[in-house]
């Protein structure tokens, strides 16, 4: 983590931003041209291709990649826009990445110390219902959360399997991203609209659009499943010795995970209206306070769980500091696509913007950007646009959302506008979930996953390989989502 760090500090400070001319106030989403995310799209091609050319390499100079992309991005960026390029930078870090990182290195070290013990069999039955019980558990603890806890016991489970791939894929699918669609706690986008007045338990209206989703893809998996585990049953070794009785060690760090996920809602219902100012960057006490006990939670965890249960789980730091180096690179390049986009109608992609209609529309582009782009502040750009469309507030809305449609009369002029932001506010939250499960990055538990399986032996599929079965899998039954809801 020392060198994450460097490397963004440097980024950051290369050039003391007192000589930079000021950018006059100007909104940079507005003027900042579409080829300024080429180092973006470098990063992300580097994260596909790489690994295919040298993966040794990649391996051992990952973090010397994404700080080169960023250093290409960050460089010209601060001295061609001054002060408000680098308060770009500042901001992204101070109010995005880091609570990112730290809720993720929280919930990596709490999950990490619960050992799942006993003679599990990996047959299509109990992987099945592991996957079941990780995406019913994920809306609940997060989808990494539920992902963290469950990933090392499916694995265990299946270690003499060869056809292992494909249950990490569904896993990643169910448990790291669609299972989260029930409750802001959930899913980082869904946490974002609770803070702009979705009610709490608003997204329990997804329930029917995360049905239709996970019973056809847990009943796709158990076939495959079943007929891959068919296929090499007979190759697999026979059964020796005494079955361990299943157990779980660990146990309280759930104690530690609760606390958690406590100081995310925390920070969504507490609000002293205190800020701080780092630099220019006004951070919000509660958002402070949160990551604080997300810290304290983490270190709890570490003091109370011993060693030897994390050794038994074949807990390791590399999967975090995979994440942590190429989330850093991608959180810096991502500044121009994230600011083109806020600008809306007045940026470089005003055609993208312009072209959501629809229920439809909001769902396949917001799913679309979010697989690529950070799921949370694509998710509240449409969610501002659509706001703006229909010529509604915050306020009204979340007060529309806590009554019934009978009475939304008294709101509003026009209940119907109130009708149709309730439809594109589904299809844009559907849309920022479940299409998180389409590439590696578009949610941060997939490639923690991945990097958990690697390290234990699973040949896990490049960038464009995974793309190939969310492609094949998802999209199909992401057209059967359209029609029957959108």
């Amino acid at each position: 983590m020392r060198k994450v760090c460097l490397f963004f500090l440097l980024a950051m400070l290369c050039v003391p931003n007192a000589v930079f001319a000021a950018s006059g106030g100007q909104n940079l989403g507005e003027i900042l041209p579409l080829w300024s995310v080429i180092p973006f799209v470098g990063i992300l091609l580097s994260i596909a291709i790489w690994p295919l050319i040298n993966f040794h390499w990649w391996e051992h100079n990952l973090g010397k990649v994404s700080a080169a992309w960023a250093l290409v991005f960050a460089i010209p960026f601060v001295v061609i826009y001054g002060e408000a390029g680098f308060h770009e930078i500042l901001h992204i870090y101070l109010a995005d990445y880091f609570p990112f990182i730290i809720l993720l290195w929280g919930l990596y070290t709490a999950g990490g110390g619960i050992v799942v013990r006993g003679s599990l069999k990996g047959t299509p039955a109990v992987n099945t219902a592991i996957l079941v019980i990780g995406t019913v558990l994920a809306s609940w603890m997060g989808t990494t959360g539920a992902s963290m806890v469950l990933i090392r016991p499916i694995l265990r489970a299946n270690a003499d399997r060869k056809s292992k791939v494909h249950i990490v894929v569904f896993f990643i699918f169910l448990v790291s991203n669609i299972g989260g669609s029930l409750t802001p706690l959930g899913d980082p986008p869904l946490f974002l609209g609770f803070l702009h007045g979705v009610p709490f338990f608003w997204t329990m209206s997804l329930l029917p659009h995360m049905v239709v989703m996970c019973v056809i893809l847990i009943a796709l998996f158990y076939i495959i499943d079943t007929i891959m585990y068919k296929r090499e049953r007979t190759d697999l070794p026979p059964e020796e010795g005494e079955k361990e009785p299943l157990g779980v060690d660990g146990l309280y760090n759930l104690i530690f995970l609760g606390g958690i996920m406590g100081a995310v809602l925390m920070s969504g219902v507490w609000n002293p209206h205190i800020e701080i100012n780092v630099l220019g960057v006004h951070m919000a006490l509660q958002n402070i306070v949160r990551d604080l006990g997300i810290i304290l939670m983490g270190l709890l965890s570490l003091k109370a769980t011993p060693w030897s249960l994390r050794e038994a789980n074949e807990f390791t730091w590399f999967a975090i500091k995979e994440v942590g180096y190429l989330f850093a690179g991608i959180f810096m390049t991502i500044v121009p696509a994230l600011a083109i986009l806020k600008a809306g109608e007045n940026g470089a992609l005003a055609f993208v913007i312009a072209a959501t209609q629809g229920e439809a529309s909001y769902f396949w582009i917001t799913g679309t950007l979010s697989s690529f782009l950070d799921n949370a502040p694509t998710y509240l750009t449409f969610f501002t646009s659509a706001l703006g469309k229909l010529g509604l507030d915050e306020a009204t809305i979340a007060q529309a959302l806590r009554m019934p449609a009978e009475q939304w009369s008294t709101l509003a002029a026009d209940p119907e506008k109130l009708a149709t932001f309730v439809r594109y506010l589904t299809a844009i939250s559907v849309g920022a979930v479940f299409m998180g499960a389409n590439t590696y990055i578009g949610n941060a538990p997939n490639f923690m996953v991945k990097s958990i399986a690697e390290s234990q032996g699973v040949k896990m599929p490049s960038f464009f390989g995974y793309m190939v079965y969310s492609i094949v899998i998802l999209v199909p039954l992401f057209v059967v989502i359209t029609y029957i809801f959108f």
